[in-house]
């Protein structure tokens, strides 16, 4: 499977051309995408040029990484980092509607802070969600994340922006 971390019931891998189907029907469900500001994958050729063109474990070592069940090996979603332009390096997830409210966002998101700042001695990373995007927010918050400031987001008016640093993570850590 090539896990680069697991948690206790998921394993998080880098994407493959073969998880196509299943990113195509994530983000073909217009819930599932409603506050993120993309669009569905047209079909699933879309969907695999994107997965062939998807550089960022490349470039800089971790990206969104896909969401395994331990048990059944199904795909679940995505989580992961993601370093933009500026530097600045985000936390998103997105999960299959099948499966939201059983903490797998929250666990993932969670393993991921642990991985960028134990594993890849990252010094803040930011969550950012539209404000109507209640169960986003609660995540960024379960996870020890505090709120920065309101601004746009990826074109995405009225979003909330949360930050934390190491040593406030490791801080909530002890």
């Amino acid at each position: 499977m090539n896990a680069i971390f697991s948690t206790s019931r998921f394993h998080l891998r880098e994407k493959l051309v073969s998880d196509a189907r299943d990113m195509y029907l994530l983000n073909a469900n217009p819930e599932v995408i409603q506050y993120t500001g993309d669009a569905a994958f047209s079909d699933i050729k879309e969907a695999e040029a994107f997965i062939k063109n998807y550089d960022h474990f490349q470039k800089h070592g971790f990206g969104r990484w896909v969401i395994m069940d331990k048990n059944d090996h199904q795909y679940l979603g995505w989580c992961g980092l993601k370093k933009h332009d500026d530097g600045m390096i985000d936390l998103g997830y997105r999960i299959k509607k099948a499966h939201w409210g059983k903490g797998i966002a929250s666990e993932c998101a969670s393993a991921c802070l642990d991985y960028g700042f134990n594993t890849l001695n990252l010094h803040e990373i930011v969550g950012r969600s539209a404000s109507a995007n209640l169960a986003s927010i609660r995540i960024l918050e379960k996870i020890g994340m505090q709120f920065w400031k309101k601004a746009d987001c990826d074109g995405l008016a009225d979003s909330v922006w949360y930050k934390i640093d190491k040593q406030s993570y490791l801080d909530l850590k002890s």
